[in-house]
């Protein structure tokens, strides 16, 4: 005899508690005014740095899609 798994509804995140929309500002030195992101020569990081800026950056650019 089986029981009835409870199903329960997915949990909805409010704005404040989804990572990466804090806004444009952090991003704002990182970027361009069309979104580009900007190279090393300009942001004047390091590389790992650098990759890890990219990386927040697409990370944040694909949760907003996910909305």
């Amino acid at each position: 005899m089986t029981t009835p798994e409870s199903t329960t509804a997915p949990r909805t995140l409010a704005p404040n508690e989804i990572p990466f929309t804090a806004g444009p500002q952090p991003f704002r030195g990182y970027t361009t005014d069309t979104g580009k992101i900007l190279p090393r020569k300009h942001t004047h990081l390091c590389a790992k740095q650098q990759r890890a800026v990219t990386k927040t950056i697409k990370h944040a650019r694909n949760n907003l899609l996910a909305l």
